[in-house]
């Protein structure tokens, strides 16, 4: 089930979500100060493309706050408006409910990126 639901999500708005992330990391990653955070934007665009059976788990620190602030005046707020009208427009069937789900996993991480750190949640574990 994982890899049919993250294919139906690449194929119907995790490729264009994805894309956004790498496209965000590489307008950090022009400046030399942005480069930890298009790094971050890197990865978070894997969680993007193939979001099914992960999830986020966030730390606390004084740093994470700063840089999240940073990031929400500059690029959060445009990423997570797509994806909460993503989710909203998913949620409109009852089959895009799952899907809803993962967009508004990603709007809350794209206002919240650092100090997050992603976690596969593997259903074959003992």
């Amino acid at each position: 089930m994982k890899f049919l639901g993250n294919l139906i999500w690449f194929l119907f708005g995790g490729f264009v979500g994805g894309l956004s992330w790498l496209a965000a990391g590489i307008l950090w990653c022009i400046t030399i100060i942005g480069i930890p955070i298009g790094i971050q934007c890197f990865k978070l665009a894997g969680l993007s493309f193939w979001p099914f059976e992960k999830e986020v788990v966030y730390s606390d620190s004084s740093v994470s706050i700063l840089i999240n602030i940073l990031w929400l005046i500059f690029s959060g707020l445009p990423l997570a408006f797509a994806h909460i009208c993503s989710g909203l427009l998913l949620y409109l069937t009852i089959i895009g409910i799952p899907f809803g789900n993962q967009s508004f996993k990603l709007a809350k991480l794209a206002l919240m990126p650092f100090g997050a750190r992603v976690v596969s949640t593997n259903s074959w574990r003992y």
